[in-house]
């Protein structure tokens, strides 16, 4: 089980917010009573008893600070394969009168954040309380970091795709705040691998060159990987004297993902396979094998 704790002063009052995300175990396919924050108050934890200001946080929309830019992960796709962990990182700029001196940011998959029955992922950060970097007096870039694994969080391929970010920002006088389930998007994908062989090697001028491959992508069910059914493949070419890559033809995967073509040998050069990437797996193109003409 996955906790996190959320610590913060409201006009003198220690609030605890915390949420539980049960883990994936293995086997199980199945996250019940999956929760995140869906509140500034519940992150923030301005609902401390006894807190006036804490209660007219709800209301000061007016006030709130404005959240104007949260960069997920450098900007990059989330891409990630059977078993290792990745460690990634969300800063949220914000900006309020009184400056800002915490942010928080979670990472979900689903319909409804108020409705755990909805919710079958949540990514959530490593710290309590987000590392702040003053812009000015008024705005701030506060980072949090995410560390991500595969064989827990996530436990099934249907993750893959596009999450929902939240994001949300406490002022400086520690009573206003601004929080959003919706502020963004990003992709978390299937790790994605291509092969290449060309051959034989050497090959007469005007003899057949095959070139053999396969396409596969991470399965986070069963922590292998297997090949990617009919795909757009390019197969590319370059000669030994140039530095850039031809597209040859345009072939498509099999049912397990194999690559299989053949093509008449000309010249000295290399071979690869290049593949686009789609919404769940990334791009990805292999190295060029080199084929003597003679």
């Amino acid at each position: 089980m996955r906790i996190r704790a959320t610590v913060a002063a409201v006009s003198g009052a220690l609030a605890l917010s915390a949420l539980a995300v049960p883990a994936a175990q293995a086997g199980d396919h199945s996250v019940p009573n999956l929760h995140k924050p869906t509140s500034g108050a519940e992150v923030f934890g301005t609902a401390a008893a006894g807190s006036a200001k804490a209660a007219a946080a709800a209301t000061a929309d007016a006030t709130e600070p404005v959240i104007s830019k949260v960069v997920v992960n450098g900007g990059k796709d989330i891409v990630l394969g059977t078993t290792a962990e990745k460690t990634i990182s969300i800063s949220v700029t914000a900006s309020h009168a009184t400056g800002v001196i915490d942010a928080y940011a979670d990472l979900w998959h689903g319909t409804n954040p108020t409705s755990p029955d909805t919710i079958d992922g949540a990514i959530l950060p490593n710290e309590d309380v987000s590392t702040c970097t003053k812009v000015n007096a008024t705005t701030s870039t506060c980072k949090l970091t995410f560390t991500i694994d595969p064989r827990y969080d996530l436990y099934k391929n249907s993750l893959a795709g596009t999450w929902h970010v939240s994001a949300g920002a406490l002022a400086g006088n520690q009573t206003d705040i601004a929080y959003t389930d919706f502020y963004s998007t990003a992709r978390v994908q299937r790790l994605s691998k291509l092969t290449v062989n060309a051959a034989p090697e050497p090959v007469k001028k005007g003899g057949t060159i095959t070139v053999t491959g396969k396409l596969s992508r991470a399965n986070w069910e069963d922590h292998a990987y297997h090949g990617y059914a009919t795909q757009s493949v390019k197969l590319q070419f370059r000669k030994k004297t140039s530095s850039t890559y031809t597209t040859i033809k345009t072939i498509k995967t099999s049912s397990t993902g194999t690559l299989k073509t053949t093509v008449k040998a000309s010249v000295d050069g290399y071979w690869r396979y290049s593949f686009a990437g789609t919404s769940t797996t990334p791009a990805v193109t292999t190295a060029g094998d080199f084929v003597d003409v003679r």
